[in-house]
């Protein structure tokens, strides 16, 4: 079963805190010893790590549907690419427990990789995104995640893992708040008071816009998506995982009006920062599974 071979975090309910980090690869470094400690010095119950392309291909092999991310510009929006080589979020019920993983993961990685960028994150009222409205609520059944997230087949280095997208969006709140309930509702295509869709909603309702249901196949996927705070600043880091990229790519054109010419009115209120793709190993033993590699 893919299931039983995929890293837990992937599949397992939003945490209470989490912090996301991606690292670059140190010039004329080798990342092998530092992905063998990484192996056998990750648990995987602390989070999920994603390996980027520019790692991928510094170690001369490939992964069948992986690629980098691409920067995209629509009718006056764009989402920008901060590819990197190495993404790593570590997940838990406190932050005192983050810490700690954190300094045991930044010292098996430092002799090859540094620091790009940090984020924590956390848990806002259950489910909610920062604007008070639900996030996620298109997520896939439990018992269809598996097949939504995971890659199957019979390749023991491939069935198990995952696809990731990841977006740092900035919210600018108080544009988005001095909106009246109803403006702000048919911004999102949903109720707040009750999370309903909104049937005549404009076209451009992030709901319309983002409705995986009406591509063609059905673009899927499933969202681990968590609020964040820096200083002034605040947002959602947009975390999906699927057994493909293509799902989150056909949903961000449609949404950046590459399709029709409608933009988002997700773009009125807030701004994509970052975007990478990562391929989230499987998981052997109870160890990342990175053989392949070393």
């Amino acid at each position: 079963m893919p299931s039983q071979r995929s890293q837990p975090h992937i599949l397992a309910p939003i945490p209470a805190f989490g912090l996301s980090q991606v690292f670059r690869l140190r010039p004329g470094a080798d990342p092998r010893p530092v992905l063998r400690e990484l192996q056998d010095g990750f648990a995987v119950d602390w989070g999920v790590v994603g390996l980027g392309e520019p790692l991928i291909r510094a170690l001369g092999a490939t992964v069948p549907g992986l690629r980098t991310f691409p920067a995209l510009s629509g009718p006056g929006c764009t989402v920008p690419a901060t590819q990197q080589a190495l993404w790593i979020r570590l997940c838990a019920d406190d932050r005192s427990t983050i810490f700690d993983r954190e300094e045991r993961v930044r010292a098996m990685l430092d002799p090859a990789f540094e620091i790009e960028d940090s984020l924590d994150t956390f848990r806002y009222h259950g489910k909610q995104d920062l604007t008070g409205y639900e996030d996620g609520t298109e997520n896939p059944s439990p018992q269809d995640s598996v097949g939504v997230a995971l890659l199957a087949g019979e390749d023991a280095g491939l069935a198990g893992s995952s696809f990731v997208a990841i977006q740092r969006w900035n919210h600018d709140l108080a544009f988005f708040h001095s909106h009246t309930r109803e403006e702000c509702d048919a911004m999102m295509g949903r109720r707040l008071e009750d999370n309903e869709e909104i049937d005549d909603a404009p076209e451009s309702a992030h709901v319309k816009r983002s409705a995986q249901e009406s591509f063609a196949p059905e673009a899927f996927m499933v969202r681990r998506s968590m609020p964040w705070v820096r200083g002034e600043h605040k947002g959602l880091e947009f975390i999906a995982f699927g057994h493909s990229l293509d799902p989150f790519e056909q949903v961000m054109r449609r949404m950046m009006g590459l399709d029709d010419g409608i933009v988002d009115a997700l773009f009125r209120f807030s701004r994509a920062e970052t975007g990478g793709y990562y391929w989230c190993p499987p998981v052997t033993f109870g160890r990342l599974a990175l053989g392949r590699f070393l």
